[in-house]
């Protein structure tokens, strides 16, 4: 999606708050691995002023195929560059015969072209001035400051590593809760008895996992025992538990790197919303009725 409709689309939805940065919003996520560094001496800078083509004497250059490509009506993310810079020319070309013919034929000359006119050059404008906020907003030392802000703020929360074996009954849960009070490997009794498919194989490993992610009665039993103890059979949904806990500990926060985007975001969106709240609150505002009678403003 391009930087216009994102910007749009952040217009429209101007009167809802601004979500919090920490919560589900800065949820730990893997790192995406980064993009092999190219030299820049492989990708040289494409002049703008650079003319790709010509219709009728008129230039098409490289800032227009830019332009073009921006445009969220002409996005192509699964067509190779080489073929969708073509198609994008070929479009330039069109584009150029078609405004050309269209002069000619005065479609330009009504009011309502004008009224559309009017409203493109305005948007375009606001989409400009927006994206020079974001671009200001969104540095380095900001970004670090927000993180660093968030992450000693975020509260710390609990999470548990687990084993389990998983049964049908509770007579076959207390026979295994048994032998493995008595001392045989958790995890090979696992191996060998338990009916999660999923975990069964890593000799019931469930690695680590907040409270909110199991189901109650599994987690309350898990989160209230210390590291090494087994439980007695656990009850839930699925059947009858038995289950080690391995290890206890606050969930780390996630890295700056794995939250940088979510950050840049989020300066980005929070610095469109306060210039446009702000160009809002000094500006004399009024709407009118179907009769033409002023309305009362609501405040933004």
């Amino acid at each position: 999606m391009n930087r216009s409709l994102n910007v749009r689309k952040s217009l429209l939805t101007l009167g809802a708050a601004l979500p919090l940065l920490a919560g589900a919003a800065f949820a730990q996520t893997p790192p995406t691995p980064a993009a092999p560094a190219t030299s820049p001496a492989t990708v040289p800078a494409v002049d703008p002023a650079k003319v790709v083509a010509r219709v009728n004497g008129v230039e098409i250059t490289e800032g227009d195929l830019a332009i073009a490509a921006e445009d969220s009506a002409l996005q192509m993310p699964n067509v190779p560059d080489e073929q969708k810079r073509e198609l994008l020319t070929g479009y330039m070309i069109d584009l150029k015969l078609g405004a050309k013919a269209a002069e000619a034929a005065k479609v330009g000359s009504g009011a309502e072209f004008a009224r559309k006119l009017a409203y493109n050059r305005d948007k375009t404008l606001l989409d400009e001035y927006l994206d020079q906020e974001a671009k200001k907003a969104v540095t380095p030392e900001a970004a670090r400051k927000l993180y660093d802000e968030t992450v000693k703020n975020v509260p710390a929360e609990q999470e548990v590593r687990a084993r389990h074996i998983l049964v049908e009954n509770e007579d076959e849960a207390k026979k295994i809760a048994t032998r493995v009070k008595g001392g045989e490997d958790f995890a090979k009794v696992a191996g060998e008895v338990s009916k999660d498919p999923g975990s069964k194989t890593d000799g019931g490993d469930l690695g680590f996992f907040t409270k909110d992610r199991m189901v109650e009665p599994f987690a309350e039993a898990a989160f209230k025992m210390e590291a090494g103890q087994i439980s007695d059979p656990v009850k839930s949904q699925f059947g009858w538990h038995v289950i080690k806990v391995e290890e206890k500990r606050n969930k780390p926060a996630p890295t700056f790197e794995e939250t940088k985007d979510q950050v840049e975001a989020y300066l980005a969106r929070k610095a469109q919303q306060d210039l446009i709240l702000g160009l809002r609150k000094n500006a004399k505002v009024e709407r009118l009725d179907d009769k033409g009678n002023l309305v009362e403003q609501k405040q933004p």
